[in-house]
């Protein structure tokens, strides 16, 4: 079985949706997705998500499943540095990396402040909802494995948000969220996959073979949007800093 794991397009956060350059990288991606054969599309019930999606299945004809899990990631925490409330993941790196507990997969959402923003049963009900769709597909969690009810070569297209992308990888693989929200970012419409390997019958783990792949934006001499990223030098005033 095939995960393709797509962000959404440039996003107007303000409204929802997306801009105007969102909206073409969406069609570019239309264009690159249109030629799969997709045996079930999911969508986040988010606007920048279903507009993103609405052009892809507009050109196959083709619906999606909407599913409320796969709205970003949005606890609110209180990190050490400021009283305003972030997102999860938007922590100093000199503040999160002091504590070992954010690399390790099953204490990460130890630390205080997580708890307080009830970060954990966020994170069991995003992944249980994950594990129903692939479970529907026929892989069923068996640990830190699936269990092959019905081996197959289904392809999945789950549209949604670069944040919750990351806790389905980390999920999938026994990782930390904390870590790979800092040490990744997936550009607005790029494409994740993820393969299911079945080494000795009936057990199967999934593999990450292309992380945020925006080779169709490349196709057109589209530049990718810099959405999710930080200032690569702290002088770049244009640049997000926080």
């Amino acid at each position: 079985m095939k995960l393709l794991i797509i962000r959404h397009g440039d996003p107007d956060y303000s409204i929802d949706s997306l801009t105007e350059k969102g909206w073409k990288e969406a069609r570019f991606l239309a264009e690159r997705i249109a030629k799969l054969d997709v045996a079930q599309f999911y969508v986040s019930p988010l606007g920048r998500a279903k507009d993103t999606a609405s052009c892809t299945l507009e050109q196959m004809g083709r619906t999606a499943i909407e599913c409320d899990w796969l709205r970003e990631f949005s606890p609110r925490i209180k990190r050490p540095d400021t009283d305003v409330l972030k997102n999860t993941w938007d922590w100093l790196p000199q503040d999160w990396t002091k504590d070992e507990r954010f690399y390790q997969y099953d204490h990460w959402f130890e630390h205080q402040a997580l708890k307080d923003g009830g970060v954990e049963e966020e994170y069991r009900r995003v992944t249980r909802g994950f594990d129903g769709v692939l479970a529907g597909h026929g892989y069923v969690r068996d640990g830190h494995v699936y269990r092959v009810e019905r081996g197959n070569a289904d392809t999945l297209v789950f549209f949604c948000h670069f944040g919750l992308e990351v806790v389905l990888l980390c999920h999938l693989f026994g990782l930390s969220p904390m870590v790979m929200w800092h040490a990744t970012c997936a550009a607005p419409t790029s494409v994740t996959t993820v393969v299911s390997e079945e080494r000795r019958k009936g057990i199967a783990s999934f593999r990450m073979s292309s992380f945020g792949d925006i080779s169709h934006l490349y196709v057109h001499d589209e530049p990718p949007a810099f959405s999710a990223r930080f200032c690569e030098r702290y002088e770049n005033e244009d640049e997000r800093h926080d």
